[in-house]
């Protein structure tokens, strides 16, 4: 008796497209492309829209034999410099590898957008391209701060895109925080905690006591921890997975880091010049204390994020090497693959009472 066989179906996945602009950065394209060869070797499913100089971008890329395959170059004639302020930018900047980046991810072209440039132009194109989410009032920028927790990293937001911060626009940071963490982190249940100036409960300005009560609201429908109160000391610790604060306060607290980070390495750096035997010292010591430097420094934790949005940007430091480049990369890849901007999009809109599940799965 013959069975007639049925055709297996072979399922097809699709590589992710992310859209890279090449030029922003203060190490030039050859250093971006290095960095995305470092990512493509371990991630083949995945789909490049290179943005900046065609004639050398094909060049840079032809170094490296299976990259291009997967890569399209969209030339563009101009490039946003580290000093141009946002507003020239927003209203002369449609040439840029940075305006052509954002709308690769604006029209739908690619999920996530990775840039190394001006950061206050990239926020400024990313606004008015990508246009606030549903239910956001104000867009925050999260980083990965160096912490003791298993993970390595604590998410923190916002460093700097407004200044202001209300109840509910604290409130939607720490939603767009925890949602940032379970799928950028892979933290299952995120511990919450809003920065203060102290822990008590009477502490703090009018708006911080009522974000505090709004967050515990939310803590148990949005399935996450709120801790209540953090301080300073708490940012690398393994107390919270998320900190929640204004722009304000977030880019003070980041800045004050990297110049700590600076200012230890020059102390180091003099110490070891003292005696010959101080010299010898070092250079025995050389490896673990780059690695130190590097570990308590929240600029080589790379890829800023900026959340509420319709569409994700992460944000690379505009010094960072071929390896810091891949790691934003990475960072914007698993975003995409996770589907975190649909995710986060009703996170916020249900925080916010626009939508009505309370079983969202982020």
């Amino acid at each position: 008796m013959s069975v007639d066989k049925k055709p297996v179906s072979l399922i097809t996945i699709e590589p992710k497209v992310l859209s890279i602009d090449a030029m922003g950065g203060d190490l030039g394209a050859a250093v971006v492309v290095a960095g995305m060869n470092i990512f493509f070797k371990q991630n083949q499913d995945v789909k490049f829209i290179v943005h900046g100089d065609g004639a050398e971008l094909e060049q840079l890329l032809s170094k490296y034999p299976d990259l291009p395959k997967h890569c399209e170059v969209r030339h563009c004639d101009e490039v946003v410099g580290m000093t141009d302020k946002p507003s020239h930018v927003m209203r002369h900047g449609k040439n840029t590898s940075m305006w052509s980046c954002i709308d690769a991810v604006r029209n739908k072209q690619a999920e996530v957008a990775v840039s190394c440039g001006n950061t206050g132009a990239l926020m400024a194109v990313s606004m008015i391209r990508l246009r606030k989410a549903p239910g956001v009032n104000r867009p925050a920028i999260a980083i990965l701060w160096p912490s003791e927790n298993p993970q390595g990293h604590n998410v923190m937001l916002d460093v700097g895109a407004d200044i202001r911060a209300e109840a509910s626009d604290l409130l939607q940071y720490a939603l767009m925080g925890a949602s940032y963490a379970r799928n950028g982190l892979n933290v299952k249940r995120p511990r919450i905690g809003l920065l203060n100036v102290g822990t008590e409960d009477h502490k703090g300005r009018i708006e911080l006591q009522e974000a505090n009560e709004r967050i515990t609201e939310q803590a148990e429908n949005a399935n996450f921890e709120f801790v209540g109160f953090v301080e300073g000391g708490d940012i690398p610790s393994d107390r919270v997975d998320v900190i929640v604060t204004d722009g304000f306060t977030g880019n003070v607290a980041l800045k004050t880091a990297e110049g700590t980070a600076t200012f230890m390495r020059e102390l180091l750096r003099d110490a070891f010049k003292q005696t010959p035997f101080s010299m010898f010292g070092a250079m025995l010591a050389y490896g673990a204390l780059r690695r130190l430097s590097m570990r308590i420094d929240p600029r080589r934790s790379n890829g800023g994020v900026f959340l509420g949005l319709n569409g994700t940007v992460v944000k690379s430091h505009g010094g960072a090497d071929a390896s810091g480049i891949a790691s934003a990369i990475d960072l914007a890849y698993q975003l995409a693959k996770n589907g975190f901007t649909a995710k986060l999009a009703a996170r916020v809109a249900n925080g916010s009472g626009i939508g009505n599940d309370n079983n969202i799965k982020d």
